[in-house]
């Protein structure tokens, strides 16, 4: 039954590797995102901007919120895999 299935699915091959290869993607992306290293800079750069005066303390309190949330996750995440990423 296997080769039989994998014969009349081969015309989906394309179909799945793009699933596969979107999955991988994603789940890089979620890496970085709530990777505790890159927020930690984004933080600095954020508190650059607010002393530079490029940004207001009104959106810099919301940009932070939006963070620290993140970093929440990230620290959540990690402590319950051991690897660093998030769920």
């Amino acid at each position: 039954m296997g080769l039989i299935s994998e014969v009349l699915l081969l015309p989906f091959a394309p179909v799945r590797g793009s699933a596969w290869a979107i999955k991988q993607v994603l789940q890089e992306a979620e890496r970085i995102h709530y990777d505790p290293a890159t927020i930690r800079a984004e933080l600095a750069r954020l508190e650059e901007r607010l002393e530079a005066g490029e940004i207001s303390e009104e959106e810099f309190d919301r940009q932070e919120d939006e963070l620290l949330d993140r970093l929440e996750i990230a620290s959540r995440g990690s402590a319950g895999t051991g690897n660093g990423t998030a769920p």
